[in-house]
């Protein structure tokens, strides 16, 4: 992807830190300690406007893809010009082997405004946490930092500083070069500069393009990708919860099944950014879709009902709506 205006990351830097803060923590929520590559991505991102309104999203979720349908009113008489962020999660840079497959994500992140499809500007962040003392003990603190200046002025290119995503590089080559770059800055986040395999990073991609809204006018953003998906071999009781897997569903699960537990998959989905905007949203569809051999459950708080449209789709539709929560699902093995 051509990147023609890098400064867009230096002009919104406030923003995308604390954004990218935001979504580290809803990974570490989103974490279950037997779910590996769990995290959320969530929908357009730009600094609040109040003369712009979301007037419809149409929500498409399945495993295979995530697919959204924006209409975006301008209620001024004016054009307004405004940059678009779309910010993936940050993902560590050591990663068990079954974490999701970061590859499909990022490689296949499309946009269509109007019905044209456009080529957003990748950016690339780092983030580590710092290291805390307290009472002559270490820790790291739960809040990371954003490292990219540090990073760069270390030798480190943006293909290099992906690697969690694309696995182009070698993770320890990268943390060993960290540590002959002998800057000072990265004292406060390595402890142990004898071995690079202890050195933690996150990389997260953040995607961009400016967006012309005309005066008094209705424009239209499609975007789509693979999402992230992790999972189990076994859904515990215990998260049932996580997911509101009710009665029936269980019910479900058990009937005809010589099992006594089932492997899932699950996704997580930020709704919460579409409070960002102007005004309520007017018009917001929900749909989720399973594979025929699988059960499906999730939370959903919203006044809007869940109905089942079709064998394996399920829709919810909202008026007015202003999302107070994220949106888990998991996707359960009869």
């Amino acid at each position: 992807m051509k990147n023609k205006h890098l400064d867009v990351v230096n002009i919104h830097f406030i923003f995308s830190i604390k954004l990218a803060c935001t979504l580290l923590l809803t990974i570490t929520a989103a974490h279950a300690n037997d779910s590996t590559g769990y995290v959320g991505t969530g929908g357009v991102e730009y600094i609040k406007n109040k003369n712009i309104s979301m007037h419809s999203e149409d929500l498409y979720i399945s495993k295979e893809q995530i697919r959204v349908n924006y209409e975006f009113k301008n209620l001024s008489n004016k054009d307004i010009t405004e940059t678009i962020l779309f910010p993936m999660p940050a993902v560590p840079s050591f990663i068990d082997s079954d974490y999701a497959d970061t590859t499909a994500t990022y490689d296949d992140f499309q946009v269509w405004i109007n019905g044209k499809s456009i080529i957003p500007q990748l950016h690339v962040r780092t983030f580590m946490r710092p290291i805390i003392i307290k009472d002559s003990d270490k820790t790291y603190a739960d809040t990371s930092v954003d490292t990219t200046e540090i990073f760069k002025a270390c030798g480190i290119n943006q293909a290099e500083m992906m690697t969690p995503w694309t696995y182009q590089f070698d993770t320890e080559v990268i943390n060993q070069q960290l540590l002959n770059c002998n800057n000072k800055k990265l004292d406060q986040f390595i402890d142990d500069k004898d071995d690079p395999s202890y050195i933690s990073w996150d990389s997260q991609i953040i995607y961009s393009w400016e967006q012309t809204f005309k005066a008094n006018t209705v424009t239209k953003i499609k975007h789509t990708y693979t999402p992230l998906v992790g999972g189990s071999v076994y859904l515990d009781e215990e998260k049932y919860a996580d997911f509101c897997v009710d009665k029936s569903t269980q019910r479900g699960l058990n009937k005809g099944s010589a099992r006594s537990y089932h492997s899932y998959q699950a996704l997580s989905y930020i709704l919460t950014t579409g409070a960002n905007w102007a005004k309520p949203i007017s018009s917001f569809k929900l749909t989720v879709e399973r594979d025929p051999n699988e059960l499906v459950s999730f939370c959903w708080k919203g006044k809007g009902k869940v109905k089942k449209i079709g064998p394996t789709t399920f829709e919810i539709k909202e008026s007015n709506f202003v999302p107070t929560h994220d949106f888990d699902v998991a996707f359960i093995m009869k």
